[in-house]
């Protein structure tokens, strides 16, 4: 049986992909209403700003078929006249150098959400990938509630434990994983634990599911395996806590892959092993290939005995909840609370 997914509001939490006409098309045969998309990894200030003036560019002249999203109603708007809404945000704070009035300005420029770190530790805090996680920053607090005030969503993917635990506590806002999985179900550095997850549904934030082939069990993950997955999440969870966030990287190059994976910090990378090749981009599932390929999650979690209320909260509709919220700056959330 095949799901209806005319009326849901899909949302994938982020995607690292080529972005062109055609790979817009996909999104939009695949039922997807909007797209957090990254605009950064290890860039400084100066080339952020490239990064999102191509962005600028970008919707000007696709205007026919997307639209920046900085707020919630934006993602409405992208639905009702079928356009793919486009959220940008950033892997890493490193556009924010050591300038804390930063975060208001990349705000404007619709950078909404904003990673606080990536693979290293940086002056935020501390990745999952460090040995050690000395937890926030001085400037990390700092950095925590200027985006609770203008309204850039906190991101903690790639974020290491204590620090991930120091923002949850610190945060008067709810926070995003946008992409990752349970670590006791498929384990891994970058995925989370227990603590995590418990940390970050008492904060009311949102996990995007992950279908990245390394956070899962490869190209080798059935959809069934998958969507039991997701459905295993929720139930610890709650159902409101869980979306998607594919990490898709589709047409993407290896000198690419290269500048995600180490940035500039290094020139000799090590792979494991002591392979100084880079393996590659990882094969992704059968079931999940381009874009177009939404509908498979949603019918398997259809199989999997999920409703269509709940396969609609998954699929987007917790995430345009979540953003619709976490976009609004305190005085703009402080202005709706004094009219209600």
């Amino acid at each position: 049986m095949t799901i209806d997914m005319k009326d849901m509001i899909v949302i994938d939490a982020l995607e690292l992909s080529k972005w062109d006409r055609d790979f817009v098309i996909m999104l939009q045969k695949g039922g997807v209403t909007a797209v957090h998309a990254c605009v950064g990894l290890w860039e400084n200030a100066r080339e952020t700003l490239t990064k999102v003036a191509e962005w600028h560019r970008f919707f000007n002249e696709n205007s026919d078929l997307v639209m920046p999203v900085k707020t919630g109603e934006d993602i409405e708007t992208a639905k009702r006249i079928g356009k793919l809404g486009i959220i940008l945000g950033a892997q890493n704070t490193s556009a924010l150098e050591d300038e804390l009035g930063l975060v208001s300005v990349f705000n404007e420029m619709g950078v909404k959400i904003m990673q606080l770190t990536y693979n290293n530790q940086n002056l935020i805090g501390s990745s999952c990938y460090e040995e050690t996680d000395p937890g926030l920053s001085r400037f990390g607090k700092n950095v925590i509630k200027e985006m609770n005030r203008v309204g850039m969503v906190i991101d903690l993917s790639h974020v290491g434990t204590k620090t991930s635990l120091d923002t949850l506590a610190l945060s008067s806002r709810p926070v995003a994983i946008t992409h990752a999985n349970p670590d006791w179900i498929y384990p891994s550095k970058r995925n989370k634990s227990e603590e995590i997850l418990s940390a970050l549904r008492d904060n009311k934030g949102v996990l995007g599911v992950c279908a990245y082939p390394h956070l899962i069990n490869g190209a080798d993950t059935t959809l069934e395996e998958f969507c039991d997955m997701i459905a295993r999440t929720a139930d610890f969870m709650g159902i409101d806590h869980v979306g998607i966030g594919t990490d898709l990287t589709h047409n993407m190059s290896t000198d690419f892959l290269a500048w995600m994976r180490m940035g500039r910090w290094t020139h000799e990378i090590d792979y494991g092993a002591g392979s100084k090749a880079s393996p590659g981009w990882p094969d992704w599932p059968e079931w999940f290939q381009t874009p177009d390929d939404f509908p498979n999650i949603a019918n398997g979690l259809e199989a999997r005995g999920m409703t269509y209320e709940e396969i609609s909260k998954i699929m987007g509709g917790n995430w345009h909840r979540f953003f619709t919220e976490g976009f609004k700056s305190e005085k703009e959330l402080a202005k709706c609370v004094s009219l209600t």
